[in-house]
């Protein structure tokens, strides 16, 4: 069974994380494979990102572990009645449309809390890229958290959480560990990887 370290940001609703338990791993079959570090400031960075139902695996999995988990949301999706229901599971609104004041956004909002658990997938990753943007790992670098790979892996039904890895200050190669550890793992849809 998955166990949630002392230090990371747990939301507070047995409930709900009862409920998505049950869904997640006794209907849907999903199960988590690996340990978040047991650091208070971390970014878990989610790929391979091939279908829209990735964030609702996620989402699903977080909730029946009882983790408060932070995401960006384009602003534009945070309208009122949704932009209340996004921001009260940890929805952080954002215009991508400035890649230097999303950097800072977040580093701010890092800068500002006690414990985050920042949790995105590489922005671009829907279609096929030859190579993640690198915005989750310049944060990394402005804060000083740790990177965490967690794989959506379709084909077995499992979140794999890899090996934390600190910012080394080189950039191309942070990001080149980071795609190469993805290429073991199926998303929903294959060919878009």
């Amino acid at each position: 069974m998955f166990q949630v370290p002392p230090n990371i940001p747990r939301d507070n609703c047995p409930r709900r994380r009862k409920f998505f338990n049950w869904l997640m791993t006794r209907v849907f079959g999903w199960r988590i494979d690996g340990m978040l570090p047991d650091e208070k400031k971390q970014i878990v960075v989610i790929a391979p990102h091939t279908s829209n139902w990735d964030f609702f695996v996620g989402l699903g999995l977080i909730f029946s572990l009882g983790l408060k988990v932070n995401f960006l949301g384009k602003h534009t999706i945070f309208f009122w009645p949704l932009g209340v229901f996004l921001r009260s599971i940890g929805g952080i609104a954002t215009d991508r449309r400035n890649p230097k004041g999303f950097v800072d956004q977040l580093a701010n909002e890092f800068n500002n809390r006690d414990q985050m658990l920042f949790g995105g997938a590489p922005e671009g990753t829907r279609s096929k890229v030859e190579k993640y943007k690198t915005g989750f790992m310049r944060i990394a670098t402005a804060v000083n958290a740790p990177v965490v790979p967690a794989a959506l892996d379709f084909e077995n039904k499992a979140i794999v959480i890899g090996e934390p890895r600190w910012p080394t200050g080189d950039l191309e190669a942070d990001m080149e560990w980071m795609q190469n550890h993805f290429k073991q793992f199926k998303g929903k849809n294959p060919e878009n990887q």
